[in-house]
């Protein structure tokens, strides 16, 4: 036990340098691009809905297996959600390493950030709160998708927005996502000298910049799709509309209808 906690602090119990603290930045470095790239791919999936209903269903459907299998089989996506799900936990857990444990380490770090006023400072403050949030937003959102992966389409993801009141939720999910993940990708970067220049203070500046513009399109394009789905679930709870069908069903209805 002394072994792994001496591990933990840096030392071997020779007082050598331990490889743990560097093997656990490693995996948290990996478990992090993982879901910021996952990120990006579930918000493309998502706003699909902003194309049409009848694309977001198509799409969901492929992710269920519709290629495979005759029937769409949503065990499939909840498959997905808990390997996403794992990989999150376990990044949450190797992230808590480094956060402020006590109220005397959380002053003596706005003390830091105070004196210091740097920039990469105080997003990793912000990517600390941030991620806080998320872990308990974020566990709530994959637990739900687990063991609702049936539901997800366009007419149970936007009555889970609006009839269920949700839109609320997701609105501070998405900003805890886009800036921790937005910042977490940027530290990424700079931590292992990707897409770095011969000047590596101008290589950092344009980064952040990128960062910010990657930041900015992906909140846009949630808030449109937050409010495309708060917009179809309002239009079904007042019976603007029918309730989504696909567009492939209501032909085949039709046809046969003609037929007979």
């Amino acid at each position: 036990m002394s072994d792994l906690l001496e591990g933990f602090l840096g030392t071997s119990v020779e007082g050598k340098k331990s490889r743990v603290p560097a093997k656990l930045d490693y995996f948290q470095s990996a478990t992090g691009l993982f879901l910021g790239l996952f990120m990006w791919g579930h918000m493309f999936f998502v706003s699909t809905i902003l194309i049409s209903k009848d694309f977001m269903y198509t799409i969901t459907k492929m992710f269920e297996g519709s290629f495979l299998f005759k029937e769409p089989q949503s065990w499939i996506v909840s498959a997905m959600v808990f390997f996403v799900f794992v990989i999150f936990i376990v990044h949450a857990m190797l992230g808590m390493r480094k956060l402020p444990i006590n109220f005397r380490q959380y002053q003596a770090y706005k003390t830091h950030a105070g004196m210091m006023k740097h920039d990469d400072t105080t997003m990793w403050l912000t990517q600390a709160f941030t991620g806080f949030a998320m872990f308990f937003l974020g566990s709530a959102h994959l637990l739900m998708m687990m063991v609702q992966a049936d539901t997800i389409g366009p007419y149970g993801s936007s009555m889970r927005m609006y009839g269920d009141v949700m839109w609320p939720f997701y609105l501070l999910l998405l900003l805890a996502v886009e800036f921790h993940g937005g910042i977490g990708l940027y530290r990424l970067c700079v931590k292992w000298g990707w897409f770095e220049g011969p000047d590596a203070k101008v290589s950092r500046k344009k980064l952040k910049q990128v960062k910010w513009l990657i930041t900015g399109f992906f909140l846009a394009l949630g808030l449109l799709t937050l409010a495309a789905y708060v917009k179809i679930g309002y239009e079904y709870s007042n019976g603007l509309v029918d309730k989504y069908k696909p567009t492939a069903q209501i032909e085949v209805t039709y046809d046969v209808k003609v037929r007979a």
